[in-house]
């Protein structure tokens, strides 16, 4: 049977990845049938009805599902499809209460329009009451219009559909979880759509282990618990996960929203001096690294531990144990963190268990950032978050099975590749690209000789 799913017009090219997650997480069995990023309106094809209430029911950026009774460019064709295709179902319906709503997308109709419209389906022999509070069942009309239809005084919509409502979604919980609401924040937290977004599309559920490395306040290792994962995390910044204490702390974050229980714990390393056990035990891992933008990367270490900052390694080798102890950090590749992630999800993901990261990028093509690869990871997806003259896209990774892993490819991997410089701009084209305004070096030349 196809059914209708109405998105929200928001994070267009994370719809689908979140839609096709769901349906792992669910064990069912989807078929995209038409799906556009320009339209909220998706046909898919399910195989029950309790299979498309559990694909949305969970779902951040679906707004609800629908029996889809047919489409078409008029309405003409529409009553035609809707005779043809679904005669069938309508002895179900004959007697129950309903009524029938309209959604315009990008458009608008009078009140009166609306009704003429309604009524325009009266061949349905429905003969049960018309409810407009609780009916048993609902349908809906929805029309499609092109983008500012409205100024342009355009007569009709580009597309119409009609279907019954079968099940919404939880995008209520967005609310719940603002970051407006929360005690304790940072300027770096990521929102909370976005946060149970990543959640679904790395496939968090009740029974699984998930771990985020760059953890801050928790948004990631939350959004997960939220979906009944146990959330673990750690950070280089141990002030960022301890904050003020109590309420004002991570834990304490978990505590707001009764999460407690499905908080493994936190610690502070970072991730090229990690204590966690290199096994395949982590479902999921899901992060937002620092990009270096406002503070250049540091890792734990010193640049030359061997002759000038030999005298630091010795400190830190007789004070580390003490509360005052700051140990010592040196510059860091944003590259090599990459290749690091990679490297530490290839290591203790289980047999198809994500990674979902998030990584900028310029959207100029001669400065975009490649997506980096590991021949352990199969990339999944990649959604996008456009801003101004740069981009974040969240990539997901699925670990392979150690019998699809190309062993040579993993050999030439692990020759380690060295990143030349020292400062935070020597080792992050994108810091630099970021301070230059996105200009290409090209662009910087015509500015000279002009």
């Amino acid at each position: 049977m196809e059914y209708l799913i109405r998105f929200s017009q928001s994070h267009e090219t994370f719809r689908l990845a979140e839609i096709q997650s769901l349906a792992i997480i669910e064990g069912i069995d989807l078929e995209v049938v038409s799906y556009s990023v320009e339209s909220p309106f998706c046909i898919v094809r399910l195989p029950s009805e309790d299979a498309a209430r559990a694909l949305i029911r969970r779902s951040v950026l679906t707004q609800t599902i629908h029996e889809h009774w047919g489409t078409a460019k008029t309405y003409d064709e529409l009553h035609n499809n809707v005779k043809r295709d679904t005669a069938h179902l309508w002895p179900q319906y004959k007697e129950v209460s309903f009524k029938i709503n309209m959604d315009t997308y990008q458009g608008s109709r009078s009140g009166k329009k609306k009704v003429e419209l309604i009524n325009s389906f009266a061949y349905l022999p429905f003969e049960g009451q018309i409810l407009l509070k609780s009916p048993d069942q609902e349908f809906t009309i929805f029309e499609q219009w092109e983008f500012n239809a409205m100024p342009r005084n355009l007569p009709d919509p580009l597309k119409v559909h009609f279907g019954r409502f079968v099940g919404g979604s939880v995008r209520e919980v967005i609310k719940t979880y603002d970051l407006k609401k929360r005690t304790y924040i940072s300027t770096t937290s990521m929102d909370s759509e976005l946060s149970l977004v990543t959640a679904n599309i790395a496939l968090a559920a009740p029974g699984k282990i998930f771990y985020d490395p760059f953890v801050g306040t928790g948004s990631f290792p939350i959004a997960c618990a939220h979906f009944g994962a146990l959330g673990w995390g750690s950070d280089i910044d141990g002030r960022s996960v301890r904050g003020e204490g109590g309420k004002r702390s991570l834990k304490g974050n978990f505590e707001q929203y009764g999460l407690g229980k499905l908080l493994g714990d936190v610690f502070v390393s970072d991730l090229t001096n990690s204590p966690v056990r290199r096994a395949r035990i982590l479902d999921g891992i899901v992060c937002d690294p620092p990009y270096g933008v406002r503070e250049g990367l540091k890792v734990l270490g010193v640049r030359d531990p061997v002759d000038k900052d030999a005298w630091l390694v010795e400190k830190g080798k007789r004070w580390y144990q003490k509360s005052t102890f700051i140990p010592p950090k040196k510059a860091y590749s944003f590259m090599a963190m990459l290749g690091d992630i990679l490297d530490f999800a290839a290591d203790t993901l289980v047999e198809n268990g994500r990674l979902s990261f998030w990584m900028p990028t310029a959207n100029d093509q001669e400065q975009e950032m490649p997506v980096p690869t590991h021949p352990c990871l199969s990339i999944v997806v990649v959604c996008t978050q456009d801003f101004n003259r740069w981009s974040r896209r969240l990539i997901t990774y699925r670990r392979l099975p150690d019998s699809e892993v190309d062993v040579s490819a993993l050999a030439q991997w692990r020759q380690e590749e060295k990143f030349n410089g020292h400062t935070a701009d020597d080792l992050n084209a994108f810091r630099r690209a970021y301070f230059n305004g996105f200009r290409t070096e090209r662009a910087d030349i015509d500015i000279v000789t002009e």
